[in-house]
Parts: structure tokens; sequence; C-alpha cells
């Protein structure tokens, strides 16, 4: 369940993980690798700084032109 209130700047897990284009265990490997960091929410509702994720999703669309 996604949380109800976020701050401002933040996506859930579930929003990173449709950005991203992969699943909440895709997330949890991203995080595990050091090439995404939680930046607020809980343990359980981690939230993911918009700039980070948008950065990874460039990153995924850099990936598939070359």
């Amino acid at each position: 369940m996604e949380s109800q209130i976020i701050r401002p700047g933040h996506l859930t897990a579930h929003q990173t993980a449709r950005q991203l284009g992969i699943s909440l265990d895709g997330v949890r490997q991203l995080v595990r690798r050091g090439r995404l960091t939680r930046s607020g929410g809980t343990p359980r509702q981690p939230w993911y700084a918009v700039p980070d994720v948008a950065a990874l999703v460039a990153e995924r669309q850099t990936r598939k032109v070359a």
C-alpha cells in the first residue's frame, strides 16, 4: 500500500518502479547495489528523491539508444 502523505520531491517505491519500468524487487536491487539511495519514509515504505530517479531513467534511456 502506498503512503498517502509524501514530501514534495520524493517518490514512493511503487512510483519509482513505475518510472523505471521495473518491479519493486528491481528497486530493492538498485538500493542494495548502491545505485539508488533512500531519502526518507520508513524502512517498510521508503521514499526516493526525484532527481535520483530521473537520473536513472535518463541513464536507462541513453543505454537503450546507444
